[in-house]
């Protein structure tokens, strides 16, 4: 698949600190090493990734609303603002983008808080509960949206 496509793959609050950050819970590597498996990932696919992480709500909204015009697809891990942030989810809908939602953990076998997601919604699909490895899939979900639209 040579596709020659642009993703913007956003990581929410704390996701810098993988790696450090309950490493029972979202595993040993770091978000530079996350963004190294994804640009590989993204290679062998005809993607582009422009990976980004911010600990702010309305950075990261800016951002999607950016990609409207600059990428093909949003692949997201908001982070705690999955579960909180309705800006989020308005500026998903608004970028007309398709979108991926990934989570490192299983939301669903964590603390109830954890179960509802305003991202899900409007995304295409969620992957969750493969820890690192759940980006990659969700790169060949994106690519393959992309490639069927």
């Amino acid at each position: 698949m040579a596709i020659d496509a642009s993703i913007l793959v956003l990581n929410g609050p704390n996701l810098n600190m993988l790696g450090v950050r309950e490493p029972q819970i979202y595993g040993s590597m770091t978000l530079d090493e996350l963004e190294a498996a994804c640009h590989e990932r993204a290679d062998t696919l005809g993607l582009t990734v422009d990976f980004r992480q911010s600990n702010h709500e309305g950075e990261l909204v800016s951002w999607i609303q950016q990609a409207r015009t600059e990428n093909d697809g949003i692949v997201i891990n908001a982070g705690a603002y999955t579960h909180t942030s309705v800006a989020i989810m308005d500026s998903l809908i608004l970028s007309d983008l398709p979108v991926i939602e990934v989570h490192l953990s299983n939301i669903f076998k964590r603390e109830p808080v954890r179960h509802h997601s305003y991202i899900s919604p409007v995304a295409r699909g969620m992957i969750c509960g493969f820890g690192p490895h759940g980006y990659l899939l969700a790169l060949d979900a994106i690519a393959n949206i992309i490639d069927r639209d």
